[in-house]
């Protein structure tokens, strides 16, 4: 008789073949990061631009508002500049020495010094001036500097101020000393007067802050001075702006 077939067993569940290869597992691909740029917005920024808006909208209402209340200034006032005139320079004393061990000065000037204030509504305050006089050049020889007190100049009105500087046995250049010699005796010297103060604004009760004012006058020969010439001065503010007065 033939043997009988053996009926084939079924594999148990959750068996696995050892000679099946294991199947790879895949990995989650790695989360990508946003740029900065795509990130969502924050309320900073908003507030940002509000600020800065704000800001700008501001800045522009003061400055028109300044030069609103400059040009109803200006047309209620009508400023003007003060005028500044050398009147007279005198040289009671010039003297120039030559000795062995130099050439030397001695001098003494008498200065006056006009400033008339136009305005009808207005008031200039003077600090205190410094005062210098030189000859030859604007930086030349120095005949010596003085200071003249603070004042106040009312509306409508010419003020005159008197000074007098002096240099005493100042050693001076040879070749200076040759030709301020012969400069006095022809009347031909070159005469400047510098003069440094701060002026001020007055309208009615107000008074406006000190402003550093230069005032050049001169470059004219002693001649023309002794004869009655009255020469007009050049203004200078905030060391770069130049007006004559």
């Amino acid at each position: 008789m033939a043997e009988t077939a053996k009926p084939v067993l079924q594999k148990p569940p959750g068996y696995r073949d050892p000679n099946t290869p294991v199947p790879s597992v895949r990995r989650p691909p790695p989360i990508r990061k946003l740029p900065p740029s795509f990130h969502p917005k924050t309320r900073n920024r908003g507030c940002r631009r509000f600020c800065c808006c704000f800001l700008c909208i501001f800045v522009f209402t003061a400055l028109v508002l300044v030069a609103l209340a400059g040009a109803l200034f200006y047309l209620w006032f009508q400023p003007k500049l003060p005028t500044f005139y050398l009147r007279s320079f005198q040289m009671p004393r010039f003297n120039v020495s030559v000795m062995i061990d130099g050439t030397y000065l001695d001098s003494q000037t008498v200065v006056r010094f006009e400033t008339t204030n136009p305005n009808h509504k207005i008031t200039f305050y003077y600090g205190e001036s410094q005062v210098r006089v030189t000859v030859g050049e604007e930086d030349g020889v120095d005949l010596g500097s003085t200071f003249v007190p603070a004042f106040t100049q009312g509306r409508r009105n010419t003020t005159v101020l008197k000074f007098g500087t002096q240099v005493k046995h100042m050693l001076i250049d040879d070749g200076d000393g040759t030709k301020l010699k012969a400069g006095f005796q022809s009347k031909q010297l070159v005469i400047f007067v510098e003069v440094r103060t701060k002026v001020g604004l007055g309208v009615q009760r107000w008074r406006m802050g000190m402003l550093s004012v230069k005032v050049l006058c001169g470059d004219v020969s002693l001649k023309k001075l002794e004869d009655g010439a009255m020469p007009r001065c050049d203004v200078n503010l905030l060391k770069w702006i130049n007006l004559h007065s």
